[in-house]
């Protein structure tokens, strides 16, 4: 069995990521969807095992000290969010490919671990203002916390050169287009598309 390849999308929040990362795993790519571990709470629908591990901060910090994670970060104060490695085992033996939908810090940290094995893409709002236009339309978060989601978009942009690409998610439409032309080509480079052929 061919081992699988690891593809990483990182963002600052509200640049569209999940978005993109939902459409790729519609498409027949084998991908295993690799899910994080996080201390905050559900929102609307989501369900513990399906978009995340909700753990408590002592499961958390309990795992760190046994470690358990790949990578861990605590994102804001008291609100860590990791990837388990039993959770990339757990793929692996499958010979599916990972995805992650995961944070910059957390991002270039795999990429780091894993080299030309993994494709790191960094989704990227068009401006701050239009990041938070988004957050604020979303309708989820409180305005302190969205000033602090803004305050980190901005820190975490800085990190956009440590990624293989960056697409600027300025039409949602482009950006599907271009995210997975490129993840295609990775997980396939025989299959390239050629005019030729």
């Amino acid at each position: 069995m061919n081992e699988g390849k690891l593809v990483i999308f990182s963002a600052p929040s509200g640049a569209g990521k999940t978005t993109i990362v939902t459409h790729l795993l519609s498409l027949n790519l084998n991908f295993g969807f690799s899910i994080s571990a996080t201390t905050r709470n559900p929102r609307g629908t989501e369900r513990n095992g399906r978009e995340y591990y909700f753990l408590s901060n002592e499961e958390f910090r309990k795992k760190i000290n046994q470690d358990e994670f790949l990578e861990w970060e605590e994102v804001y104060p008291g609100c860590f969010y990791g990837t388990l490695k039993s959770e990339i085992a757990r793929i692996l033996s499958t010979g599916q490919n990972i995805l992650f939908d995961i944070d910059v810090v957390g991002g270039s940290n795999i990429k780091k671990f894993y080299g030309d094995k993994a494709l790191a893409i960094f989704i990227q709002a068009p401006s701050i203002a239009e990041l938070k236009s988004r957050l604020l339309n979303r309708l989820t978060d409180h305005p302190e916390v969205i000033e602090a989601r803004i305050a980190k978009a901005e820190y975490e942009m800085s990190f956009s050169n440590l990624f293989d690409i960056v697409i600027v998610n300025d039409k949602l439409e482009n950006a599907l287009v271009e995210a997975e032309e490129k993840v295609k080509e990775f997980l396939n480079p025989k299959h390239k598309d050629n005019s030729g052929n």
